[in-house]
């Protein structure tokens, strides 16, 4: 087994850095499809199990997140994709942007809406700037590709 390449290897050699970022995205497309596969199981969670429990405010805010988090994993994918397929390893940052505002923005709304402590309100707006940030990294990077 070879120990990995230093970064003044990698500096030396762009094909190390090609492959870094391949790799980087691959564990994002897996991160993608594991978000997706928990989106879908929270949003049937939520349509059978959730919502005769809940109030149908709560349920509208449960099913927000839901979409948000589908959409999302979504992104996640695409942005790997981009960065995958384009050489663009700015893109991961949109990737890991848009799966930290699925795990703040959903997560919050998932728990407001089943638990009901209203100071995870004020965590939800923080996975909103992380979902603008990420689509804006993703704007950027695509922007200033050749």
């Amino acid at each position: 087994m070879t120990a990995p390449p230093t970064d003044a290897e990698v500096s030396a050699r762009p094909e190390l850095i090609e492959g870094r970022a391949a790799n980087a995205a691959r564990r994002l497309m897996l991160a993608g499809a594991l978000l997706a596969f928990t989106g879908v199981a929270f949003g049937a969670f939520g349509a059978h199990a959730v919502k005769p429990q809940i109030s149908a405010d709560d349920y509208d805010t449960y099913r927000i997140a839901a979409q948000y988090h589908l959409v999302h994993a979504l992104a996640v994918f695409v942005a790997a994709y981009i960065a995958e397929r384009l050489s663009a390893p700015a893109a991961l940052r949109a990737g890991w942007l848009f799966l930290a505002g699925v795990a703040l923005f959903s997560g919050s709304l998932y728990l407001l809406a089943t638990t009901g402590p209203d100071l995870l309100g004020a965590i939800t707006p923080l996975g909103g700037l992380a979902f603008l940030a990420g689509w804006a990294q993703l704007a950027l990077t695509l922007w200033r590709r050749p």
